[in-house]
């Protein structure tokens, strides 16, 4: 399996509030993160990485090697570190209401656990298809699903960047955590909305498909994304699970 990323500025904002990294654990499980920070100055910078370094300091401490260890882990730390968020706003008023979201994922041997906060998304990619694998928090999604709204008219709405849900609230935050088993082939895309809303499914699915490696796949997605309008910070991280078919299994 190989794990690679981009984060880029964009072509509209004036600083980089999204956050991606990849850690290991003592037992070489691989974290791999994206956060997408909120918040006036420089507020959303903070919130992002400060999630993505406390997750991933807290990681490489672990042994876990168990989905439900793992679950449990993600489900206490990341509400952990939902608390470390707003209580440090709180307590400076530059930063008062900063929040972020998150899309983790850890790598087992023939799944991942999957987490997630917000509207930073997970598609899989598998045999020439792609299929999002999160559910945006948003206020849009929320229109979707109760049928006020369409798919297509959702993609335009105004209110589109309400969240639900993200990390940095008072209380309670409420992640959706899950395991999602892994074929020899198989590819995962985390990414933040930088990119998701810039570029449909299809087209993400046909640069990951054609390009003749990670690098490439990701160069070519932040320079579509750009291309579009670049209206936010792009990011993309891409587990790669093609050189297990390669090798006839993990």
């Amino acid at each position: 399996m190989q794990i690679k990323y981009r984060t880029d500025i964009g072509k509209r904002r004036q600083s980089n509030q999204d956050a991606v990294a990849v850690f290991s654990n003592q037992k070489n499980l691989h974290l791999a993160i994206v956060a997408d920070g909120m918040g006036g100055h420089q507020a959303g910078d903070v919130a992002s990485h400060l999630i993505i370094s406390g997750l991933g300091e807290d990681w490489q401490k672990t042994e876990l090697e168990t989905s439900q260890e793992i679950i449990q882990w993600l489900l206490q730390h990341i509400q952990r570190e939902n608390d470390d968020i707003f209580e440090k706003g709180r307590q400076n008023p530059t930063q008062i209401g900063m929040g972020t979201t998150i899309v983790a994922v850890v790598t087992l041997e023939k799944s991942v656990v999957l987490s997630h906060v917000g509207d930073s998304r997970c598609y899989l990619i598998r045999q020439g298809q792609i299929k999002q694998v999160t559910d945006d928090h948003s206020l849009v999604n929320e229109l979707v699903k109760t049928g006020e709204i369409t798919p297509e008219m959702a993609n335009h709405h105004p209110r589109k960047n309400i969240l639900v849900r993200s990390i940095g609230v008072p209380g309670t935050v409420e992640t959706d955590v899950t395991e999602l088993e892994i074929e020899p082939g198989d590819k995962l895309l985390l990414c933040s909305d930088g990119l998701s809303n810039m570029l449909t499914d299809d087209q993400i699915l046909h640069i990951i498909e054609t390009s003749s490696d990670l690098e490439v796949a990701l160069d070519q997605l932040v320079q579509q994304a750009n291309q579009a309008g670049g209206f936010d910070n792009i990011t993309a991280l891409i587990c790669d699970y093609s050189a297990e078919k390669e090798r006839g299994g993990a």
